[in-house]
């Protein structure tokens, strides 16, 4: 009708007003008609008015249509005409096309507006980089362009390199971080470390926000690195509804999941929990995801007590038929752990841990782990500071104090043994493998190495541990003098005031004014800063060969000269840099072949700016004058980032694995899974009741009983005769008789002859305290 109406002004010889035309275009942009509103725009042209408020008006009401696409077009056809947009048409614009995708229109437009006379800022990078980030998870496209995450580190270098106006921001950082963690293509934590140290770097400008911690916990997860999983979530739990933005919905692998069942698996049990209170706080509910772990049907509530990967002992047979029936096995609906096609797989692994899968680490094994960390912290502080941090010790206190954690670190780890070679085995040894498994021990030698080598196949294929002799745990000797005086010691990792005042020369006269001899050779028992237990292991294999490569060289060669210099190389491990160039007192004795070919070099290489004089405090001095590093740039994450906790934390020493503690620990995140709507199985709480019987720790049978109840599972007869009778051995009289009413109370029988037997003590006992009030 409008356009009628202006059909026959124009017919009449009227001229209509700019503003008729620019009413008629905004009606055809709202409805999509960008050909008509071209049509209207070149009218207007003719009757030289200007066009360009109707064409933004044009460009704009086709983007809030819907019709990004012919907005583009009207947008692109005015910009070849010379006519210049509004900011926030190009800002509307490249923000438009950013969120559908469009990352090549959105760059063309950018390239416009910089031809227009203005720059991007921050803003438009951070739409590309939106973009950018996007396309990463788009696995053909990703395969198409050949790696998106290195075009949005481009665009990220540009940001750096350029003006004030378009430097990163904390958005900016996110999206890069993003766009590295999410993109299958590789394995990129590394490059999600370097964008991180940029961001560190860039502290007094740039803060993190509860996005990007999200993202580091999401990358460090799946990437298996727990360790810095578990630091980057502490901080994203100080922050009101950050772990509900872990959670994401369960989108991209559903992170919250990832890492509770990572914790699981690596034995992190404490962080665990203090998972699971924060998930409480924030009045979440566990996914059903972050409970499906095992194959054995037990979930995160036992997965990681010992043993591992194996059924639980409910006390009666199973009839594994029916239970195959149950699970639709007969008609092919039965979930499996190998993912079928068309089907849903069991494992909750198929997407989440994409290029490796956590290790299976019992909590016991990660208790030791966690003891020989802080040990070799404490070695590496004595080697590196000297007896001062013993307090006022003798030379001999200092060494026998670094010999027992020389010992205790190359202490064998017995979680990690293995069966000795079948073929080196006699037939004693063949026949009690084959017995332990219940396997046939006839015929001869030949015939059970077969069965043995057969065996061992069938368990590797079945992922099965394979079956070692017993071993009789030694107790562990404790050393009451050792132990106190290794409590003196005061970590200070990561307390950058102390070793900024270090670098000053301030503390160094107390570590410096003693100097003690190292008999033991511990060079190679590091810290392992990364989490990386391999390489420890490593380590110690590594020192077990030199030790005796250096055995074999005193006994072949008269010359001991070699044998010195490996010492002395041994003896001088790594250290940081002001105590690595300034070694005082310290240096090793060397021969006087050995001085003079150093003393030659030295000549040889003689450069004014790398002499330093021998004294560490003249030295550091003339480190100063020089300005050769600046003690206001010496900071770390923590301090950048404001992680007034992890201080504390890290230089604490970490608590002995009990069995007891462990099945404290174990009723505890039962009650806290149940609370967040959980629902443990059968085989949890049998295995927890199986390590409470371990302990024993009678006064958490009834806790476990009734939790099992109040599920709704019933244990065999012969289990809780088991906990009875065991209650009934120490002496717990009153724990049985608890448990006894629990068990009647939840209508289980309970035979007479446990029944006789706990009337019996208790006649016995009253007996015993008549006759002692008499």
């Amino acid at each position: 009708m409008q356009m009628n109406a202006l059909r026959r002004e124009l017919s009449e010889g009227l001229c209509p007003l700019p503003e008729t035309f620019t009413a008629l275009i905004r009606l055809f942009g709202s409805k999509g008609f960008s050909t008509r509103g071209l049509e209207l725009l070149g009218a207007m042209e003719k009757l030289t008015f200007d066009i360009r408020l109707a064409w933004l008006v044009l460009i704009e009401e086709l983007i809030r249509s819907n019709h990004l696409e012919d907005a583009n077009k009207v947008f692109l056809k005015g910009a070849e005409g010379k006519l210049k947009a509004s900011d926030e048409i190009y800002d509307l614009l490249i923000e438009e096309d950013c969120k559908a995708g469009d990352h090549s229109n959105a760059l063309t437009i950018a390239y416009k507006m910089e031809e227009a006379g203005r720059m991007a800022t921050t803003y438009h990078f951070n739409c590309l980089l939106s973009c950018q980030a996007i396309l990463a998870l788009d696995r053909f496209m990703l395969l198409a362009t050949c790696g998106i995450p290195e075009i949005a580190y481009a665009t990220f270098e540009n940001m750096i390199y350029g003006d004030d106006t378009m430097k990163p921001n904390t958005e900016t950082y996110n999206w890069i971080i993003q766009a590295y963690t999410r993109a299958e293509s590789s394995d990129r934590v590394q490059d999600v470390a370097a964008v991180l140290g940029m961001m560190v770097e860039d502290y007094r400008r740039v803060q993190p926000d509860v996005r990007t911690y999200a993202l580091l916990v999401e990358c460090f997860t799946k990437y298996c690195s727990v360790r810095e999983a578990i630091r980057h979530f502490r901080a994203l739990i100080k922050i009101d509804g950050g772990i509900k933005v872990l959670y994401n919905e369960g989108n991209y692998g559903d992170p919250l999941s990832l890492y509770l069942r990572a914790l699981c698996r690596e034995g992190r049990i404490v962080e665990l929990l203090e998972a699971l209170d924060a998930m409480a706080k924030e009045n979440m509910t566990i996914p059903a995801r972050a409970m499906v772990l095992s194959q054995k049907y037990r979930t995160m509530v036992s997965t990681w007590i010992e043993p591992l990967q194996t059924e639980a002992d409910v006390g009666y047979e199973i009839d594994y038929i029916a239970r195959y029936i149950e699970e639709g096995g007969l008609t092919g609906e039965r979930k499996r752990w190998v993912p079928r096609e068309g089907k849903t797989s069991l494992d909750p692994d198929v997407a989440g841990f994409v290029y490796k899968n956590p290790l299976e680490t019992s909590f016991r094994q990660r208790c030791v782990e966690n003891w020989k960390r802080y040990h070799r912290k404490i070695l590496r502080a004595l080697r590196n500071r000297g007896p001062s941090l013993l307090g006022d010790v003798s030379e001999s206190e200092y060494v026998r104090v670094v010999e027992w954690l020389y010992h205790v670190l190359k202490r064998p780890n017995k979680n990690a043994l293995k069966p000795k070679a079948a073929s080196k085995m006699v037939v004693s040894e063949l026949m009690e493998e084959l017995e332990a498994q219940g396997l046939p021990t006839d015929g001869n030698r030949s015939v059970l190495y077969q069965r043995v080598q057969k065996a061992r196949r069938i368990n590797r294929s079945r992922n099965k541990p394979l079956w070692v002799p017993p071993v009789e745990e030694e107790e562990e000797e404790i050393d009451e003098e050792v132990e106190e005086l290794v409590s003196r010691v005061r970590l200070e990792e990561g307390n950058t005031e102390f070793w900024r005042r270090r670098f000053l020369g301030e503390c160094l006269d107390a570590e410096y004014g003693k100097s003690a001899t190292i008999e033991v050779e511990a060079s190679d028992v590091s810290d392992d800063p990364d989490g990386s237990e391999d390489a420890t292991k490593q380590a110690d294999d590594d020192e077990a060969d030199k030790e005796e490569a250096l055995e074999q060289t005193e006994g072949q060669s008269g010359d001991t000269e070699v044998v010195k210099d490996k010492e002395a190389v041994a003896a001088n491990p790594l250290q940081m840099i002001g105590v690595q160039l300034f070694k005082g007192d310290n240096t090793p004795a060397r021969s006087k072949k050995s001085q003079k070919r150093l003393a030659r070099i030295a000549m040889e290489n003689d450069d004014d700016e790398d002499w330093f004089p021998e004294d560490i405090q003249e030295a550091l001095k003339e480190l100063r004058n020089r300005k050769a590093f600046d003690v206001s740039d010496m900071y770390t994450i923590a301090d950048a980032w404001g992680w007034t906790w992890e201080m504390e934390l890290r230089n604490t020493p970490p608590r002995r694995w009990s069995q007891q503690w462990e099945v404290e620990l174990a009723v505890k995140l039962m009650a806290k899974v149940i609370q967040l709507g959980g629902k443990p199985t059968i085989g949890d709480c049998a295995i927890i009741l199986r390590a409470a019987i371990r302990a024993p720790y009678p006064s958490a049978f009834l806790e476990i009983l009734r939790i099992t109840h109040s599920l709704g599972y019933v244990f065999g007869g012969p289990l809780y005769d088991e906990a009875i009778t065991l209650c009934l051995d120490l002496g717990e009289l009153d724990a049985a008789i608890a448990i006894v009413t629990d068990l009647e109370t939840s209508g289980i029988s309970v035979p007479d002859e446990t029944l006789d037997r706990i009337i019996q003590d208790k006649q016995t006992t009253r007996a015993n305290v008549n006759g002692t009030s008499l």
